[in-house]
């Protein structure tokens, strides 16, 4: 039984533990590196302007796919679509 303040102790596998190092040494190195001021300004830049795009509605909508052909039960519509409110729209899990 563990409560507050307990650890399982878990064996790693060595593969496990190296893979980790690796990444770990990964991001010190990438963050240990020096960045131009117009490197991080232009770096700035850029996210400013995807936000301010995202907010004007040109980012990528996540949307259920809609068929224009229009239904009245889900046998009207293509296989993995259903009759929702008249007109087909995906539902493929």
């Amino acid at each position: 039984m563990t409560g507050i303040g307990t650890t399982v102790n878990r064996e790693k596998e060595p593969n496990e533990s190296k893979l980790m190092n690796d990444k770990f040494d990964e991001l010190t190195k990438g963050l240990a590196q020096s960045v131009t001021r117009r490197g991080a300004l232009k770096k700035f830049g850029v996210g400013v302007a995807g936000i301010a795009l995202a907010a004007l509605g040109f980012g990528d909508k996540a949307q259920a796919k809609t068929v224009t052909k229009k239904c009245n039960t889900h046998g009207d519509c293509p296989r993995c679509y259903e009759c929702v409110l008249g007109y087909c729209r995906f539902n493929c899990i």
